[in-house]
């Protein structure tokens, strides 16, 4: 996962620091969907995921004898930017995001041409503003992207009647900071990343606020934590269980993630801390799973 790809490449160089160099890690991205598939084919020890596992990728780590411990790791909030010039919107629902970014909006090239789409779900954001409208997003690769399509769309997709994914036509990237320098290098962009890629570039980026039926809420660290913020989710990291007892590494490795220090590392990355009973309970998992 590339959204979580932040906090293990701080753990990894944590691991050899206080091992002075015995534990090496590599970590390599580029998102939770192709990382579930090396993780699942027994070509990788430890999976990131900004999603949970899904149904038929468990599966497939079934068919392949990969027995796995899921360990939840920390909190983040899919932050919806745009530029900071970009003072016309503010907030959005999700009615008006499948207007702007799902499977009808094909073509859409303004802001406002989504103004009819988002009117008819009752939107209380259809009036848009005409302007160019430059969408820089993950692709279907990305948990970020089934976690927004998820979020933001699929219940208008159902009420709609069609498929519960985005419009293709807009600048895919499984690269974050790419995701970000597209959403910085327009002044009416639209994209979507993981709280801290906003929260390190917040000076040039704008979060657009969402409405979740109670009001316009934006992405913070409080707001994320006690999840008013409407697309706040958990983070994760897998664990085989094969490999665990192949490379005692892998279980050295997960003791530093889960040791204090290791994380700290989630607020030093940029994103939020599990409450203190959702960290024991990821412990208590992990020991458990030690035995």
């Amino acid at each position: 996962s590339s959204t979580v790809e932040p906090i293990t490449v701080l753990v990894s160089e944590l691991a050899s620091e206080l091992s002075g160099g015995e534990l090496a890690a590599t970590v390599e991205g580029p998102g939770t969907g192709d990382g579930f598939k090396k993780f699942c084919a027994g070509e990788a020890d430890i999976s990131d995921a900004s999603r949970p596992i899904k149904e038929e990728e468990a599966a497939t780590c079934a068919e392949n004898g990969v027995e796995f411990i899921e360990l939840e790791i920390a909190l983040d909030g899919i932050t919806v930017a745009t530029n900071p010039a970009n003072t016309a919107v503010e907030c959005l629902d999700t009615a008006a995001l499948y207007a702007l970014v799902g499977p009808e909006s094909e073509g859409f090239d303004s802001w406002d041409d989504a103004n009819a789409i988002a009117g008819e779900l009752g939107s209380a954001y259809a009036t848009l503003p005409a302007a160019p409208l430059v969408i820089t997003g993950p692709g279907p690769e990305s948990g970020t992207y089934d976690t927004f399509v998820e979020f933001a769309l699929k219940k208008m997709a159902e009420e709609r009647g069609t498929e519960d994914t985005t419009r293709v036509d807009y600048t895919q990237s499984p690269n974050d900071n790419l995701i970000v320098e597209g959403i910085e290098g327009s002044e009416t962009s639209l994209g979507w990343v993981g709280f801290a890629f906003y929260e390190a570039e917040k000076d040039a980026m704008k979060a657009i606020a969402i409405d979740g039926g109670e009001g316009c809420v934006v992405p913070s660290a409080d707001t994320i934590a006690d999840g008013s913020y409407p697309f706040s989710r958990s983070l994760y990291v897998y664990v085989s269980k094969q490999a665990m007892a192949d490379n005692a590494a892998v279980a050295s490795y997960v003791d530093v993630l889960l040791s204090a220090e290791g994380l700290a590392t989630v607020t030093q990355a940029g994103y939020v801390s599990l409450p203190a009973d959702r960290t024991e309970a990821t412990q208590s998992a992990w020991a458990g799973a030690m035995g």
